[in-house]
């Protein structure tokens, strides 16, 4: 395999003047325009030859300058498809077309990016305009392009190991993993997976309620050398999954990381804000904006679906999990067949107003890693109506008291799935119009949302394609200096969705310090909130808060009603969990539990176990298992 570029060069017999990797993809460059604009169908014979993607590009110094491609571009594309921006890669010979209205710019069956490589000499390709202003995104895109040579000889050098030469038969096979994070509680998720030949991290998180080191996965263990890990897959940008992975890139890392685009946006504006958040708490952040950037550098976007080797003796593909947006479920086959492994990570097996639920049938399945947030038998969730109805009911109670809701949220995710709920409220008469401010980062999450629809389900993903986006509805006004704030806490009854999720820092806090001493109030919990949070201590029934105010510490009195409803969440419940467990196809041999309490995972473990007699296995933080 090692000698795979020599060997399709030689199948192929046409001038090719270079070939690279870009990670497991073959890229050729020829001088041939000819054959470049029709190889007749030889291209995809040695696709189906060496079973791995292969593309042509034309060689960078054929290429149609950038201005005549510009041109190309605007007489080629309708203006009603409305066009925003060009980005050239000219290392790769790609161009990038941004525009509000990608199946204008792509046409039937391809025929307008058709036309546009036949009379330019570049590979088009087309990324949608955001329906709110994504600054984050503008910047990951510009980050991607302005380096490009770079960025080809990361991918190519990607490409090298995974090609390198493996054979099983040379050692004795065994996989192990490793849990770095995660094990019997929630926050800080982290796995090592080991071959004798590759080491892969699975998800490096910050538990943002835990204290000291117990913030942070295990990385001080003989297992981890950072040096010699091949790769990271990261399932989905929440912080307890992805906070710590610039920080690997600070501390030396610089191989590649895994997971959807989607998943990249947000896990970069996440550790943005993690940045600012530890700012304003006067604490010195762990890693800079430019970890942050060479995260982003070294990542590899798949969609959901898509194969692709990572290692010599490695290849996933991910699958749509339904806990967030870019949110992945990954399948992980493992010595070309010996081991199969599916890691859930957080998941909802049912379907939301802004996800399609998450699936359940694999090629080849032998070992399922799974969450257990919420496993336990007393875990039984309220139907989502049940649940979204009681939700309203809370608002119009507080509105008629002439009273002001909290709502802390996860800004991505768990917000944008209130908002589609409150906008539809409005709209059906289900709640009198109010206003509903928007804070945190929220507002930037909503705007990456709608540069990935297609992650979306069919309802939303048609109402963004139709102009009808549900997020930029008049309703929502957003909040974004500290004079807004203040007339939002000063002003009538209201809905508040601020960050973060478990009061930990954010605007949320300064909220809750406002509103907690008026009886009219209420604070509503949605979302998971972590053992030692502030959110945990409110749920608890704290009385009274010591809190930090304009740079004094204050008591303050928790009078405000506080409510729970636990059937809003993005993960899985109990029923859904053995559901899940019950739909798997095929079954697995093992079942691992993570990501919960330990009450929860242990519970978990003993009922699968009674109801399929399938091993499963609960292992605390530290603790090693020999899958094969």
């Amino acid at each position: 395999m090692s000698d795979i570029l020599k060997d399709i060069q030689k199948d192929l017999n046409i001038s090719i003047t270079s070939a690279n990797f870009e990670a497991a993809n073959i890229v050729l460059y020829t001088d041939n325009i000819e054959f470049f604009k029709d190889n007749q169908g030889k291209v995809k014979e040695l696709v189906n030859k060496f079973k791995k993607r292969i593309e042509l590009r034309c060689d960078p110094d054929l290429l149609k300058s950038q201005e005549e491609t510009k041109k190309i571009i605007k007489e080629t594309i309708p203006e009603e498809a409305e066009v925003t921006d060009i980005l050239f890669d000219p290392q790769r010979s790609i161009v990038v077309i941004e525009g509000k209205k990608p199946g204008l710019i792509i046409g039937k069956e391809g025929s307008i990016l058709k036309e546009i490589k036949e009379k330019s000499y570049w590979i088009p390709q087309v990324q949608r305009s955001p329906a709110i202003k994504s600054k984050i995104t503008e910047n990951i895109r510009a980050v991607l392009y302005q380096n490009n040579n770079a960025r080809k000889k990361f991918l190519n050098a990607v490409g090298k190991k995974i090609y390198k030469e493996w054979n099983p038969e040379k050692v004795e096979e065994w996989i192990r993993v490793t849990i770095l994070g995660g094990g019997r509680q929630v926050g800080r998720s982290a796995i090592l997976l080991s071959t004798p030949q590759t080491k892969v991290l699975i998800d490096c998180g910050i538990n943002v309620a835990g204290k000291g080191k117990e913030k942070f996965p295990y990385l001080d263990v003989s297992e981890f050398k950072i040096n010699e890990i091949d790769a990271i897959i990261l399932s989905h940008a929440h912080i307890d999954h992805s906070g710590l992975i610039p920080y690997l890139f600070k501390m030396g890392y610089s191989g590649p990381v895994y997971m959807t685009a989607p998943t990249r946006d947000l896990a970069a504006l996440l550790a943005l804000d993690f940045i600012g958040v530890a700012y304003k708490q006067a604490s010195t952040p762990l890693f800079s904006s430019t970890d942050i950037k060479e995260m982003v550098k070294h990542t590899i976007c798949l969609d959901y679906n898509e194969v692709t080797d990572i290692a010599p003796d490695m290849r996933i593909t991910l699958y749509n999990a339904g806990h967030a947006l870019g949110s992945a479920i990954v399948h992980m086959n493992i010595g070309n067949g010996a081991h199969n492994l599916v890691y859930s990570a957080d998941f909802k097996f049912d379907r939301t107003r802004l996800l399609d639920r998450a699936i359940s049938n694999f090629p080849r399945l032998e070992t399922m890693i799974i969450e257990s947030t919420y496993g336990s038998k007393n875990d039984i969730l309220p139907s989502r109506k049940e649940a979204e109805e009681q939700l309203i009911a809370t608002i119009k109670e507080t509105i008629e008291k002439n009273g002001k809701i909290l709502i802390p949220e996860l800004g991505l995710g768990r917000a944008q799935e209130t908002m589609l709920i409150l906008e539809e409220a409005m709209r059906t008469d289900k709640l009198p119009k109010l206003p509903i401010y928007i804070d945190g980062m929220i507002w930037d999450i909503n705007g990456v949302h709608t540069v990935y629809p297609d992650f979306l389900n069919s309802n939303v993903k048609r109402e963004v394609f139709q102009d009808n986006n549900p997020f930029v509805s008049d309703i929502f006004q957003r909040v974004g200096s500290s004079q807004e704030r203040k007339q939002v806490i000063e002003g009538g009854p209201c809905v508040v969705l601020a960050t973060s999720g478990m009061l930990q820092g954010g605007a949320s806090v300064e909220y809750f310090r406002h509103f907690a001493q008026s009886k009219n109030n209420k604070i509503c919990f949605i979302c998971y909130q972590g053992a030692g949070s502030l959110g945990r201590q409110i749920q608890d029934g704290i009385k009274q808060i010591r809190m930090n105010a304009e740079g004094r510490d204050e008591d303050i009195d928790v009078n405000l009603d506080v409510i729970t409803i636990p059937g809003m969440t993005a993960h899985a419940g109990r029923k859904e969990l053995l559901d899940f467990i019950n739909r798997c196809q095929p079954k697995p041999l093992r079942i691992i539990i993570n990501h919960g309490e330990q009450s929860k995972c242990l519970d978990l473990a003993s009922s699968i176990y009674k109801l399929h007699h399938i091993e499963t296995n609960v292992p605390r933080n530290l603790e090693t298992i020999r899958l094969r």
